[in-house]
């Protein structure tokens, strides 16, 4: 079973792409006969993590995909690594605005991704080639606002849990109207297929000078 999860728009917006991704890339997955389901999380430092310990503990999922939108970038970035710090640029819907926290006190100070990152890079190739409009990465750092939060919570919560495989993708800024919505939610369902696989990574540079 495969659970995707998007947040609330937040910052003024109306709008925020990992929540119609995530629930059409459930839709696709559900249309391929994968049972999945899509969540919406609040953007609110004090209720993001609660709430999908809340749908982990309800889907008993095999794998978890957190999806938050990175405005700045231009691509699907596969997160490898969460980090125990938050550190809020601008509030989060409740006003709130936490500076050098951890995100659990006493945690490890990072998890990394479980999902299969340089698998998927290698299965998205073609569909790229062939003109969907998505380009993806690997990135190295997942901020330190909410979605860093999530990511961190979600990989503390499937540690010691080997069978179940998780991680987050930030995703581009894109209007409600735009139709890479839909490009951008087919590799959401690809990427959650293939992390239900066993297949071992492929070994190639996904790296970056900085």
């Amino acid at each position: 079973m495969i659970l995707l999860t998007g947040f609330e728009p937040f910052g003024g917006a109306a709008f925020n792409p990992s929540r119609a991704i995530a629930f059409r890339a459930a839709e696709m997955l559900t249309e391929r006969s994968v049972r999945a389901r899509a969540a919406e999380l609040p953007c609110v430092f004090a209720l993001a993590p609660a709430r999908l310990n809340e749908l982990v503990d309800e889907h008993e999922p095999d794998v978890v995909i957190s999806l938050g939108l990175a405005a700045g970038r231009d691509a699907l970035s596969l997160e490898k690594v969460a980090i125990n710090h938050v550190d809020a640029r601008i509030p989060d819907n409740a006003g709130e605005q936490p500076i050098d926290r951890q995100v659990l006190p006493g945690g490890a100070n990072a998890y990394f991704s479980t999902l299969p990152l340089k698998g998927a890079l290698l299965s998205l190739r073609p569909a790229t080639d062939a003109g969907s409009k998505v380009r993806a990465e690997i990135s190295y750092s997942a901020g330190t606002f909410v979605c860093n939060q999530v990511f961190y919570a979600l990989m503390h919560r499937l540690d010691g849990y080997p069978e179940a495989r998780g991680g987050f993708i930030h995703v581009p800024w894109l209007e409600a109207s735009d139709p890479r919505i839909e490009d951008h939610a087919r590799a959401v369902a690809d990427i959650a297929v293939l992390a239900l696989g066993a297949e071992p990574e492929p070994v190639f540079s996904a790296g970056r000078e900085s």
